[in-house]
């Protein structure tokens, strides 16, 4: 060990502050993370994403009332009985890779699967909510 190296360890002022310089890169690199990183997001988050891509409104209250009954809008919702999963409890889960990658994660991805199944299968978010409606599931 060199005796620079243990001199600039030896002391304290110099020590402390590359402390607080490593820490603030540190701090720098973490806050700099892409947004779509974060894993968590609130209810009052994925309704505002689904009304962006929702905009007919009779269309985002029908999608709305689903993901009431079927999640809560809690992104991470799972079944304990059938392992349906997210916003609109897909069954299987994985099923919703096909609208992207981070479909565990991601509200938007979430409820682009949701949007193209019930436009796929009911023909609307409106047909999906009349069939919820007289079945209990959709």
């Amino acid at each position: 060990m060199s005796v620079s190296f243990i001199r600039r360890i030896a002391t304290p002022k110099k020590a402390l502050s590359t402390a607080a310089v490593a820490a603030a890169t540190v701090g720098m690199a973490l806050t700099s993370a892409p947004a779509h990183a974060a894993t968590t997001a609130s209810g009052a988050d994925a309704r505002s994403i689904a009304r962006q891509m929702i905009p007919d409104a009779a269309q985002f209250n029908a999608f709305s009332n689903i993901v009431n009954h079927e999640s809560s809008w809690n992104v991470h919702a799972t079944n304990s009985s059938s392992g349906a999963y997210g916003l609109v409890q897909a069954l299987p889960a994985s099923k919703m890779s096909s609208a992207g990658a981070d479909w565990k994660t991601n509200p938007k991805t979430q409820i682009k699967w949701g949007l193209d199944y019930m436009n796929s299968r009911y023909g609307s978010p409106a047909a999906a909510w009349n069939f919820w409606q007289a079945n209990g599931w959709y």
